[in-house]
């Protein structure tokens, strides 16, 4: 399944719906260029939320990590919604858990705004 990425807004803040799989190729590359175009455009909140995602290689893990450290060298901020399921276990086997802020729902990530 490709991957797809809505945008919307919750407030002021930018929310990505991820659906599919964030994987080496097209879909880390398409992950990659979205998530640039709004660290360049300016965005300061960012929740990636990752409810639909089915898959995540080490190529979607990079992409997310590159962007949570470049958002947060710009003075921005981003959090993820990783609910419980696969994708949720490869960040806990990884520990990226520890390392970037996630949350298992959107109401609570987009509270942490505040």
């Amino acid at each position: 399944m490709m991957l797809t990425i809505d945008r919307r807004m919750a407030g002021d803040v930018v929310v990505l719906d991820l659906k599919g799989r964030a994987t080496i190729g097209r879909e880390a590359d398409r992950l990659n260029e979205v998530l640039r175009r709004e660290l360049s455009s300016g965005t300061r909140k960012l929740l990636v939320n990752l409810n639909e995602l089915t898959q995540v290689d080490s190529s979607g893990l990079a992409t997310l990590v590159r962007s949570f450290v470049s958002m947060g060298c710009s003075g921005g901020m981003m959090r993820l919604v990783v609910p419980p399921g696969r994708v949720h276990e490869v960040f806990e086997v990884t520990q990226l858990s520890r390392a970037i802020t996630c949350y298992s729902d959107e109401a609570s990530a987009l509270a942490s705004f505040a």
